[in-house]
């Protein structure tokens, strides 16, 4: 009987291809840590640096000059800082679903790409974490948002929804950092047994704790990691609904609205889904991956982002329906002037990303093709972005008299700001892809029939033993 024999017979499809052992999975993701960087990694790599040494000089100059170097203005006091704060958070909440919530859903096609998405979320909201710091204007008084012992006697305001913010995200950073790294263990004591050189094997001996692959290792392992799920999974609706409260908590037309906790998650998982699918399917091409990252993982994955940009489209007109329904005027002005306003190229350019896009996923042969699946997953990433911009600046920039009215003009050091924050987040990215397994090598073994001693028959004798899967072992 074949490997997928097992799964076939009930009516599943393979989450690996055909003849995949235990050995192949090994070769397939530590080869990439073990080998020379290619040339292409490298141009990438001084690229995104670069961009990050203009990421360094953009805020240098901010605190030399202040926020005055921003286009902000009155009435526009917030825009792209607080835009890039919820995108980069946003994008960071795929990886917690993927990891946490599908792990205890029992889930098993999140073995291949939840290593990817948990790096990215820890990557994304180190790139968050910058704009809430910068834009405060006395960045030498941030410590103040701290409940610490100080010499003023100055404690932070807990009802303002900022300081949640600060709780709320450095939480999920928290826990995220340790979800991942529990889950890192078992692959990192794998290239500590397979390296080659001392170093190579001190280092990793170091991070890997200690890993011996025994029962009791196992046993510790497995309850800490469904500890760190059970605490995670909270976090996926909690900390980008308080990040909503910033809106939905004051009284400013287009943002006291109770729908905003939950429209903020779903589009959250959106774009964090969306760009987990840029960036797998980038690496599932260079790296050769694509014995382990497969087709049901794209078409599964093409489905959740169908699902969420559906409800995120369900959303946006229920925004209008709400305003109209409250009978408040300037709510109803609101709305109309996003779809019809200065601002109305953002607005039908955040419709046609979010929402027209998407819909091509209901045809199953859309689903399953790669190149429409990556320039879809683009589309996302910048709609995503420009629904931020719109609900925060087509918000603000007219106000209650026309008097106050005003127009946001981003300045080159917005923008050289937010290149590089990008800039930041694929550095960081291409530091994982060379140095950690970037599959969960023995989280993907365990999908295999090897790993279950009912599921099937065994492969060929030449492969590597089940204990292998332990990950202790190579």
């Amino acid at each position: 009987m074949s490997a997928d024999g097992p799964i076939l017979a009930i009516g599943e499809k393979p989450l690996v291809a055909p003849r995949t052992t235990f050995k192949s999975i090994t070769e397939a993701v530590a080869r990439v840590t073990e080998t020379p960087a290619p040339r292409g990694w490298w141009i990438a790599f001084l690229t995104a640096l670069s961009c990050t040494g203009i990421l360094g000089l953009s805020i240098a100059y901010l605190f030399y000059r202040g926020v005055g170097v921003w286009g902000n203005n009155s009435p526009v006091g917030w825009a792209w800082d607080i835009t890039n704060f919820v995108w980069w958070v946003g994008i960071g909440h795929a990886g917690t679903l993927i990891s946490a919530v599908l792990f205890l859903f029992r889930q098993k096609w999140r073995t291949s790409i939840n290593r990817f998405a948990e790096a990215m979320t820890i990557f994304a909201v180190i790139c968050a974490l910058i704009f809430p710091g910068i834009h405060v204007g006395r960045v030498w008084h941030a410590y103040y948002l701290f409940p610490i012992p100080n010499q003023m006697s100055m404690w932070p305001n807990f009802k303002s929804p900022l300081l949640w913010d600060v709780f709320a995200v450095s939480t999920y950073f928290t826990v995220s950092s340790l979800f991942w790294f529990v889950g890192l263990i078992p692959d990192l004591a794998t290239l500590r047994d397979r390296a080659k050189n001392a170093l190579r094997r001190t280092v990793y001996g170091f991070l890997a704790l200690g890993w011996r692959g025994s029962n009791r290792h196992w046993q510790h392992y497995e309850r800490a990691y469904m500890i760190l799920a059970a605490l995670s999974t909270p976090l996926v609706l909690s900390v980008h609904s308080v990040v909503s409260f910033d809106f939905a908590t004051s009284v400013e037309p287009g943002w006291h609205t109770t729908i905003f906790p939950p429209y903020f998650v779903a589009g959250a998982v959106f774009s964090g889904f969306a760009m987990v699918m840029t960036l797998l399917l980038i690496a599932r091409v260079v790296f050769k991956l694509t014995d382990l990252v497969t087709m049901t993982h794209i078409e599964l994955m093409n489905k959740i982002m169908l699902a969420t940009g559906s409800l995120v489209g369900y959303a946006y007109g229920m925004e209008f329906f709400i305003a109209w329904f409250s009978g408040n005027e300037y709510e109803r002005y609101v709305f109309i002037n996003r779809a019809t306003g200065p601002y109305a190229w953002a607005y039908w350019i955040m419709i046609s990303c979010n929402v027209i896009s998407p819909q091509l996923f209901w045809k199953k042969s859309w689903r399953t093709n790669i190149p429409l699946s990556f320039v879809v997953s683009i589309f996302i990433n910048i709609g995503m972005w420009f629904e931020r911009f719109v609900i925060i600046v087509t918000s603000l920039h007219r106000d209650f008299v026309p008097s106050s009215w005003g127009y946001f003009h981003p300045t080159p050091i917005d923008i050289t700001t937010y290149l590089g924050s990008i800039g930041l987040f694929f550095t960081l990215f291409l530091l994982f892809l060379r140095w950690v397994p970037m599959i969960a090598i023995a989280e993907l073994k365990s999908v295999l029939p090897e790993a279950n001693p009912h599921a099937g028959e065994h492969h060929e004798a030449h492969d590597e033993p089940a204990h292998a899967a332990a990950g202790g072992e190579a």
